[in-house]
């Protein structure tokens, strides 16, 4: 088992985070390099304060999702679909197995 915390498949799952992360960036950078509203500090200061926000709350919620992902995968063995129960899968069988 590998030391990482994250394996491919919950990088895969986390990354639907990566775009709205990179439109605040966005945001940022051109609040601070265009600066389209008036040069009132009070301004600059809420602006920023609204996106970073948001962006650091969005991250640190991606990284414990991640977590827990990565944590309840680990904890089962067997992989169920969702809207399925475990007695759905033992009545199921095995694809290609023959029932007797």
């Amino acid at each position: 088992m590998s030391d990482r915390i994250f394996d491919r498949e919950t990088l895969l799952d986390l990354s639907v985070n990566v775009i709205p992360l990179a439109i605040l960036l966005c945001f940022v950078l051109l609040f601070i390099f265009v600066s389209p509203f008036p040069a009132d500090s009070l301004v600059l200061v809420v602006q920023m304060a609204i996106v970073g926000v948001i962006g650091v709350a969005l991250f640190v919620l991606t990284y414990y999702s991640g977590k827990v992902i990565s944590r309840d995968e680990k904890a089962t063995n067997n992989y169920i679909p969702a809207g399925y129960s475990e007695a759905d899968a033992e009545v199921s069988g095995v694809p290609g197995e023959e029932s007797e």
